[in-house]
């Protein structure tokens, strides 16, 4: 079996070898093979530089790297991620530091038990250690993710989360469009309507970015997962290919 790393980058040239060299280093459970998927978009610094330099000197650890030509926005990059990843899992990772590969198999293990087909990694949840920063930022995050769970019927406490782990046969099976951060409420409100969908929640650690930091979702992007929620629990009643 093998999972499939999805790392979307854009202008992470600081932190990329470091998140590589934490996937690297990770042993999945029941010996599992992982690929990493880089899709680089657009990025006008030198993460191409560093992510061609890396795979040069790390041969063992598979990658597949991939450029945008024109900016396609974060859920661009995962859209061209799922349609390239080989794996029998997909799990999301941001090339930034906030989320900790070694908890992939914390993920993986109620799909490996068994009992799930989706699993999320909640910052909310668990004894994990959690960098406290935004208190708007966490208020509109569960907002977000009350919201959601009233159209999906699902009861997540951090619909938000970038560590999301699929079946690859589910996620590739979804019709999705969102090019931006809007593929959060949106994978969520097309995963719920498989019928006989298995979704689990983990807890999981969380070390988040300041803006001076790189971090990059703003307000905008909280009015603009709102409309997506309405729109595709609503409106845009496609889910499959």
């Amino acid at each position: 079996m093998k999972l499939s790393v999805i790392l979307p980058a854009y202008n992470e040239e600081k932190t990329i070898r470091l998140i590589l060299d934490k996937i690297k280093s990770v042993d999945l459970l029941e010996g599992m093979k992982k690929e990493v998927v880089i899709v680089n978009d657009c990025s006008s610094d030198q993460t191409e530089e560093v992510v061609k330099e890396y795979m040069n000197e790390n041969p063992q650890l598979e990658i597949n790297y991939f450029k945008n030509e024109v900016n396609q926005g974060k859920g661009g990059s995962i859209h061209r991620g799922i349609d390239s990843a080989k794996g029998d899992f997909i799990i999301i990772q941001d090339a930034d530091l906030e989320y900790d590969p070694r908890e992939y198999n914390v993920l993986l293990k109620p799909v490996l038990e068994g009992f799930a087909d989706v699993v999320y990694g909640s910052r909310f949840m668990g004894g994990n250690p959690h960098r406290i920063l935004f208190f708007w930022h966490s208020v509109g995050n569960k907002m977000l993710t009350t919201l959601s769970n009233m159209f999906t019927n699902l009861n997540l406490s951090d619909m938000e989360t970038c560590y999301k782990l699929f079946r690859s046969e589910h996620l590739k099976s979804l019709h999705l469009k969102e090019k931006r951060f809007g593929f959060e409420p949106e994978v969520t409100a097309k995963i719920a309507r498989i019928p006989n969908i298995r979704i689990y929640e983990v807890g999981i650690s969380y070390y988040g970015r300041t803006y001076e930091e790189g971090k990059k979702i703003n307000w905008q992007d909280g009015f603009r997962a709102i409309y997506c929620i309405l729109k595709y629990n609503l409106f845009d009643q496609k889910h499959k290919k």
